[in-house]
């Protein structure tokens, strides 16, 4: 199923959305005539994960167009309508990536913009599966067993967070097809749960075997011996390796590192930001404190706390073991540098 599963779909006069916040108990889309809806739709997570994201920006600039023509907008302020889908979630380069890829045609004409748009669409669903098989390939020669794998995941990177297939879910796909997988752990994510509600419902999709478990369960886990290789996606990637994913991806790479087993990146190239030198230059987007405060609108922790909510958090790459894009796999932990091997 989640291989024509479609997160981000153009209709010939707007977006169709699959609402992820209603997952999984209810499958609901959202259609998106207008900038605001779409800006809305991307800071609420209705759309999420960085290519998804990346191919809705791009779609975006063709309803700006068609809203500035209903509405006799002036060539300004169509412009400043696509800025602000450019920057609706600062963190996730794919974003700005695509969209700025899609607005050097702007001054062709909507159908340019289409054309282009289409075209981040379908790479990047061709980049998945590309990414998908060299990073099973890379990790089955690492963990140099003879056996189905034990993964552990975090956030979601399937084929809701992309344009098809999936990035790190891409990845343990593809070792599910070849019968190398023998489990996997999906960690619950907090604060919006994309791992219980969103991964594991993808992986009920592709009757792949799993457990959800509490992201503070994740260490422990690793360090039991219970999990061969951790494969995450990424928001944005440094010239350096450095990798800002959804919180809580640092503690993993730093328990996988003392367990010794690999901590493998799945990424498509527009991911890769090598204007940012390290990861210090990555903004952090923090979100409402009510996320962390309370629970199904309920307050959870006393009326005098206050919330510290970041999204993602930053992985140094000397914890990265490798980098897989549709290109191949970087072993950045040893030195192989998208900054030197990308450009």
């Amino acid at each position: 199923m989640s291989q024509e599963l479609r997160a981000v779909d153009w209709t010939g006069t707007g977006l169709t959305l699959i609402d992820q916040t209603r997952l999984p108990h209810r499958t609901e889309t959202v259609d998106v005539r207008d900038v605001d809806t779409l800006v809305d739709a991307i800071q609420r997570l209705v759309v999420r994960g960085a290519p998804a994201i990346g191919a809705a920006g791009a779609y975006g600039v063709a309803l700006a167009l068609l809203e500035g023509e209903r509405e006799g907008w002036s060539e300004a302020q169509v412009r400043a309508a696509v800025a602000r889908i450019r920057e609706a979630r600062p963190t996730a380069v794919n974003l700005m990536v695509c969209v700025d890829r899609v607005m050097a045609r702007f001054a062709e004409g909507l159908g340019a913009v289409l054309e282009e748009a289409a075209a981040v669409q379908r790479e990047d669903v061709e980049a998945n599966r590309a990414m998908g098989a060299y990073g099973a390939d890379w990790l089955l020669k690492k963990a140099g067993e003879d056996r189905p794998l034990r993964i552990l995941t975090h956030c979601n990177t399937g084929a809701l967070a992309t344009a098809g297939w999936g990035t790190a879910l891409g990845v343990i796909r593809e070792l599910h097809a070849r019968g190398r997988l023998e489990v996997v752990y999906a960690d619950e994510t907090r604060p919006l749960l994309q791992g219980s509600r969103l991964t594991a419902w993808e992986l009920v999709q592709e009757g792949i075997p799993h457990y959800v478990q509490a992201d503070a369960a994740a260490a422990g886990t690793i360090l039991r011996g219970e999990v061969d290789a951790a494969i995450v996606g990424a928001d944005r990637i440094a010239a350096n390796g450095d990798t800002a994913n959804k919180v809580g991806t640092v503690g993993l790479a730093l328990a996988c590192a003392y367990a010794g087993i690999p901590f493998l990146v799945a990424a498509p190239t527009t991911t890769v930001d090598l204007s940012t030198p390290t990861g210090d230059g990555i903004h952090i987007e923090l979100r409402g404190e009510d996320e962390v405060l309370e629970w199904a609108g309920v307050r959870t922790a006393p009326a005098g706390s206050r919330g510290h909510n970041p999204a993602f958090d930053v992985t140094p790459g000397r914890l990265v073991t490798g980098l897989v894009t549709e290109r191949g796999v970087l072993e950045v932990s040893a030195g192989e540098l998208p900054g030197d091997r990308l450009r």
